[in-house]
């Protein structure tokens, strides 16, 4: 990643003629200390660098030298094409280091027009990735996920499941797929042996292996996620029943209407409502959303997932106020 983001520093001074450390240091979210460690290694490097001191000062390139690097390659063109599709890379990323790095050179070829243009679409557009509470979920070596799809090369992942249980996986990568917010890749399992899709977020650890394969000629990625979303929804339309128990306050009984709800038993101080959540695996994934307004009563295996989760996460607020 390192060397990405000493592309993007000599990207910056070309594309600026002059430009000051701290907004290098804006502009990649590094720290200033970095920014300085980076100039000295490109003077190291032989790349003719010189400062000027004061208020329009800064760091610029000696006249008549080119970073040589304003040029769109291969994977300049991928890059370009990930992000028109959607696929929005995680800013702290080698693959949004390599972006940032094409837009800045195409920008070194555009007339003043049209970076006027262009800077007025910076001040007047912004795309924010963070959640407003809490942070979102990590995913471990995506740049090598992505690297080993492009080189078509075996992964061996450590991948865990909804439940928790951790296994090491060996995978050949056909594809990612981009749903909103969440990453899956998509490859033939060697364990399983089908083709399956593994969440990245859920990727703990990956490994590039040194073997090879061919992704099979019939195989079309849009076309196995939309058979893929096909199979899970005809699974609840054909009301794959999981039912669960809960229990809560008379006042909140329009929470109810947000769930499929299989039964309700109006008692005197409260409502039991009977909810369908179509499978555990599923409910795992949406139970923490209600145990707000509601308290779980069956099934039990349900219950006792809902109460080690809250424990856990009571532990790590105790430690916290330690």
């Amino acid at each position: 990643m390192r060397v990405h983001r000493l592309i993007s520093i000599l990207l910056l001074i070309e594309s600026k003629g002059m430009i000051k450390a701290r907004d290098i240091a804006s502009k990649l979210e590094i720290s200033l200390r970095t920014v300085y460690r980076d100039i000295d290694s490109l003077c190291e490097a032989g790349i003719p660098l010189a400062t000027t001191p004061g208020p329009n000062g800064g760091i610029y390139l000696m006249e008549g030298y080119s970073g040589g690097i304003g040029y769109l390659q291969e994977e300049d063109i991928i890059n370009l094409y990930i992000s028109s599709i959607g696929i929005v890379p995680d800013k702290h990323s080698d693959m949004s280091m390599k972006l940032n790095n094409t837009l800045m050179k195409l920008q070194k070829n555009l007339s003043p027009e049209q970076i006027s243009e262009l800077n007025k679409v910076k001040k007047r557009f912004h795309f924010d990735d963070t959640f407003w509470w809490g942070k979102s979920h990590g995913m471990n070596d995506i740049d090598i996920i992505i690297y080993a799809v492009l080189q078509s090369k075996g992964l061996e992942i450590t991948y865990t499941k909804y439940n928790g249980v951790t296994s090491i996986r060996t995978v050949h990568p056909y594809g990612i797929v981009v749903k909103r917010m969440d990453w899956y890749l998509v490859g033939y399992c060697e364990k399983n042996k089908t083709i399956r899709s593994f969440r990245c977020d859920r990727i703990l650890a990956s490994k590039i292996s040194n073997e090879f394969f061919e992704v099979p000629v019939d195989f079309a990625i849009e076309e196995y996620w939309s058979d893929a979303e096909g199979s899970f929804k005809s699974s609840c339309i054909q009301k794959e029943i999981y039912p669960v128990v809960i229990k809560l306050e008379k006042s909140k009984i329009d929470f109810l209407a947000n769930l499929e709800v299989l039964e309700v038993k109006v008692e005197e101080d409260y409502i039991l409502a009977t909810i369908n959540m179509y499978g555990f695996q599923f409910a795992v994934e949406d139970i923490m959303k209600i145990i707000r307004y509601a308290e779980i009563i069956k099934p039990i295996e349900l219950r006792a997932f809902v109460e080690s989760e809250l424990s856990r996460i009571l532990l790590t607020y105790q430690y916290l106020q330690m």
